[in-house]
């Protein structure tokens, strides 16, 4: 599988919740970052259980993924029946067919005030 086949598969078993699945595309030493949260999750197992353990009622959008060569970057929409909605920008590192590494950036949409100064330069969303 390509580097961008695989990150389209980490998300289907992702929205499968196909755990097991999940666990096979990553690497044993998988080291991923939550910058936004400032955490880091260190190995396969940790990062699949933190994932299982999510409460329930969300899925998982694909808006865009794009590779070159090893590094993919996916934008995700996770829409949650109580939480609301969040968009996920993951930067992966794929290597021997495994997800290595990866940096997700977790932010809610309009979460961040736009400043005043701003107002006349753009336009909201």
């Amino acid at each position: 599988m390509t580097s961008s086949a695989i990150v389209q598969e980490f998300w289907d078993r992702m929205q499968a919740r196909d755990w097991e699945g999940l666990g096979g595309l990553l690497a044993d030493d998988l080291v991923v970052e939550w910058p936004v949260s400032a955490e880091r999750i260190v190995g396969r197992a940790d990062f699949v259980s933190v994932n299982a353990e999510y409460p329930e009622g969300w899925s998982i959008h694909v808006l865009r993924i794009v590779a070159d060569g090893e590094v993919v970057v996916s934008e995700v929409e996770v829409p949650h029946d109580t939480i609301g909605v969040h968009r996920v920008v993951s930067i992966w590192t794929v290597r021997d067919g495994r997800i290595v590494a990866g940096r997700e950036y977790w932010t809610e949409p309009g979460s961040d005030p736009s400043p005043e100064w701003r107002a006349a330069y753009v336009r909201r969303m």
